[in-house]
């Protein structure tokens, strides 16, 4: 594995804000990593990185200890920190270039010309940082975790403040480097998961409460329950549940449209109770539970 977390904790004045987590990322797969403000995302990435130390636990990058050779494992790392720390007064490629430095790259000129190119900053490299838009100080950003070519990237929300059109470059750029490369991705848009991870972590309260393919995450709602969408002719006035058994929740989307999760398939049970009572069913159909639908009812 690239990276290895093994049963780390972590304590800010006696708040435990990580209760030993421990997972794996391996190489050529790029991981989703979820969770509510608070629940642990940037603290796990600060250590996996080497910013932060745990208070017990251990991690290892493309089998370097982390912790007792941190300048050798931090070689292998290339880091998008939620708030990008830029020098403004610095031109594009000068910061680059600078960064390169850090890493004493032989040939760091070609280095950044190709890294300027593969992150689309051509036509704004000669501009001053402070000059460039929000998107375009991401795509610096993603610039400087790329220059020496590591083997794995930590990127902490990386599409933070870009238009449409810069945010499907950086998602296809980053699909392209996840074939050769370990990303974890912490983002809070469902979407970018969706397209572009092949692999999902959540988070919450210090502790991994799940870690699945994204399709298989979505498949069902965590209780197991089935999904299912009923539009009547109009409101229906009495208790649900009372009516259909193995229901477990009715969601009102409308005046007349209901979102109802059942432990089995009720289709045929709710179109008999619901003519029979003189209602008319415009449309019923079973859904897939989504990830935000997941997410949600993990973390909430």
């Amino acid at each position: 594995m690239s990276v290895i977390v093994k049963n780390i904790s972590k304590k800010y004045n006696n708040i435990e804000v990580l209760k030993g987590i421990s997972f794996g990322l391996n190489k050529g797969e790029i991981v989703g990593f979820l969770g509510p403000n608070g629940a642990g995302k940037s603290t796990t990435m600060k250590i996996i990185t080497g910013f932060l130390k745990p208070n017990f636990g251990e991690v290892s990058v493309c089998g370097i200890d982390m912790l007792t050779n941190p300048i050798e494992a931090k070689k292998n790392i290339g880091y998008l920190p939620e708030h990008n720390p830029l020098y403004l007064d610095m031109y594009v490629r000068e910061y680059l270039m600078f960064a390169a430095g850090f890493y004493k790259i032989k040939s760091a000129k070609n280095c950044v010309d190709n890294i300027i190119e593969q992150t689309g900053l051509t036509k704004e490299c000669h501009k001053k940082i402070g000059q460039l838009s929000k998107g375009y100080r991401q795509r610096v950003g993603l610039a400087q975790a790329l220059v020496h070519d590591p083997k794995v990237l930590i990127l902490d929300e990386p599409t933070t403040g870009l238009d449409p059109s810069q945010l499907v470059e950086i998602r296809n750029l980053i699909s392209n480097l996840g074939k050769e490369k370990t990303v974890l991705l912490s983002t809070h848009i469902m979407q970018e998961v969706k397209a572009i991870c092949n692999r999902v972590l959540i988070i919450n309260k210090g502790e991994i409460i799940a870690d699945k393919d994204p399709m298989l995450l979505s498949a069902k709602n965590t209780e197991n329950q089935l999904l299912f969408e009923i539009e009547l002719d109009k409101p229906f006035a009495e208790d649900w549940k009372n009516n259909v058994s193995k229901i477990s929740r009715v969601t009102p989307m409308g005046a007349t449209r209901y979102r109802i999760e059942a432990e089995e398939d009720i289709r045929s049970d709710l179109f008999k109770t619901l003519t029979s009572k003189g209602y008319i069913i415009l449309t019923i159909k079973q859904l897939q539970a989504d990830i935000e639908d997941v997410f949600i009812e993990l973390t909430k």
